[in-house]
């Protein structure tokens, strides 16, 4: 309820004691404190003028200084009321100025995306979810890493390999050829091979350097090869966003900068923030107030090269002009912290990026196993993110016959539901945890249908559809909230009320996993007063057809919220 809301320097919360009251606040504490003021004194002033208010039931003053609030039925009862009906469920979703870009995914040509990639695909998914429904101008962009050193290993890999293709003859002048020469399958299988060998050869290494260089300078047959790899690996990446579910509206990789970066260097070089050290040009970013060291951003290597913090300030550059961007969140791993800070600071002291820009980068943990180091497959080698998908769905199938779902359904349909269950299961368990936090991945524990997983949320939520099917059937029309017969119901309520304040909080800290704990704590407030209320079996038409309005606005509330995690719920199980 965003009437509750405080405008001072303090926050309205849940009690810690529900026995006593609804909610608690210690604003007399807080404001008192910095106006000279005896506290109680002044929670008494503030009890005297809310106290004139019909929504306060009941206002007491505890301790020092806390004021206790209890909410008159009418009040709660009027205001799900209202909600219920309301397409966004009481939630601002008014169009906002605010412009958010939110830049996730950043799979690697030649690189099938593996369980790396999991976090960075589906928390920015979820982000871009929740920026939408709350009315912000989101554009999203999935930026490719298609311009780096690998690309010169691959090119000096498949030279040695096939010398007498038409892209290494430097005098070649006809048009190249419009079919790859190599297979998705041979590219990402030349790839370890040629980072392994470019590791422990230095010579190798210094080869793959040269032709990146004369690739970001515009080699035409090493920028007819790139092309070739950059299209085969953007379908095989599509195939995996595809089963997550999730979608971009840029693909707009390292490459899509290639002029601008030449542009924004030349432009840091005449302002006098970039500077020539040992044949490279490097920007200095260090302020007096740093207490820990913090390198130079190198925008060209000695070979003419440009690097990764190159192509990012040349994004955010792009971004400022042409999005005219207000926010932009980089949802990357968390180990990357040292990079966003220097790129954040080199674009906010050249002026590059306004003040008024917020940049955030919204890093995340690692995805372990048992033994707490990153996941893997059981012969030790990295697990790829299409392989985890159909382990996990596999699981679902499983776990759909051990418990007996679906059992009335055809095959195809239990299949389809498996697929559901799996995914709500594999983001469920990513996005409850805050993505700052390393996690374990136990799949037992994530496909289970009890606890606090996605496959309960969703029978939670399979179950209430049945509910409102079944007073269909019997001819039970769904009325108004217009009753409060139980503090069951009250309760179910008080926790529906909290959407838009979960929303506003989640967004603010880029946080989904307060959406992932709401949608929890209402399935079981839900399920509490479904056991006390007996629905379908209530004779008074006014009271069932209020439970029925409630069940209905519990319903959209968690199916919106699941949405906003990107768990889609079937109809049946």
């Amino acid at each position: 309820m965003s009437t509750l809301r405080s405008k001072i320097e303090s926050v309205v919360v849940d009690a810690a004691r529900p026995d006593l009251c609804q909610f608690q606040c210690n604003g007399a504490l807080a404001v008192a404190k910095s106006a000279g003021r005896n506290p109680r004194e002044l929670a008494v002033e503030i009890m005297e003028r809310l106290s004139e208010k019909p929504m306060f039931k009941n206002i007491e003053i505890a301790g020092p200084g806390f004021l206790n609030f209890t909410l008159t039925d009418a009040y709660i009862i009027n205001h799900a009321s209202e909600v219920s009906v309301d397409e966004s469920m009481g939630c601002d979703t008014a169009a906002k100025e605010l412009r958010v870009v939110i830049d996730f995914g950043g799979p690697n040509v030649a690189k099938p995306m593996h369980v790396g990639h999991l976090r960075s695909a589906i928390i920015g998914d979820s982000l871009q979810r929740l920026f939408r429904y709350l009315g912000y101008n989101v554009i999203s962009d999935n930026h490719l890493g298609d311009w780096g050193t690998q690309m010169g290993m691959l090119i000096s890999e498949l030279r040695r390999r096939e010398p007498s293709l038409p892209y290494f003859d430097e005098f070649f002048g006809g048009e190249y050829p419009a079919e790859a020469p190599i297979s998705i399958v041979d590219l990402e299988l030349m790839y370890p091979e040629a980072s392994k060998k470019c590791k422990a050869d230095s010579e190798l290494m210094a080869e793959a350097i040269v032709c990146t260089d004369q690739l970001q300078q515009g080699r035409p047959g090493f920028v007819a090869l790139w092309k070739h790899f950059v299209n085969l690996s953007v379908k095989t990446l599509n195939v995996d966003f595809e089963k997550l579910d999730v979608k971009f509206d840029h693909w707009l990789g390292e490459s899509y900068y290639m002029d601008r970066m030449s542009t924004v260097v030349d432009r840091l070089k005449k302002d006098g923030f970039a500077e020539t050290s040992e044949g490279a040009t490097v920007m200095h970013v260090v302020t007096e107030k740093d207490t820990k060291e913090i390198p130079p951003v190198m925008l060209v290597k000695s070979g003419g090269g440009f690097l990764y913090a190159t192509s990012d300030i040349a994004t955010i550059d792009y971004r400022v002009e042409t999005f005219n961007a207000d926010r932009i969140c980089y949802v990357v791993d968390k180990r990357q912290g040292l990079h966003f800070e220097q790129v954040f600071r080199a674009v906010k002291k050249s002026g590059i990026a306004p003040e008024s820009l917020m940049l955030e980068h919204v890093g995340f943990g690692t995805v372990n196993g048992a033994d707490g180091k990153p996941y893997k497959t059981r012969d030790g080698g990295v697990m790829k993110l299409g392989d985890l998908i159909t382990l996990v769905i596999d699981k679902a199938v499983e776990r759909i016959s051990e418990a007996n779902v679906a059992a009335d359904q055809s095959e195809e349909a239990r299949r389809e539901i498996a697929e559901i269950v799996g995914m709500a299961a594999l983001k469920f368990a990513d996005l409850q945890n805050h993505r700052l936090s390393d996690y374990v991945f136990d799949l037992e524990k994530f496909s289970s249908f009890e606890g606090k997983t996605g496959p309960y949320l969703l029978y939670s939520a399979v179950r209430i559809k049945s509910i409102l099917r079944k007073a269909t059937d019997a001819g039970f029309p769904v009325g108004s909230i217009a009753v409060c017969t139980s503090e069951a119901e009250r309760n179910l309520m008080l926790e529906l009320a909290k959407f838009e304040d979960t929303l506003i909080a989640a967004a603010a800290d880029t946080a989904p996993n307060y959406l992932c704990d709401y949608v929890y704590d209402l399935s079981k407030v839900f399920n509490r007063f479904f056991k006390e209320c007996h629905i379908l079996r209530e004779e008074n038409e006014t009271t069932r057809g209020s439970w029925l309005a409630l069940v209905s606005y519990t319903l959209s509330t968690m199916e919106t919220v699941l949405g906003l995690l990107g768990i889609q719920v079937p109809e049946r199980m």
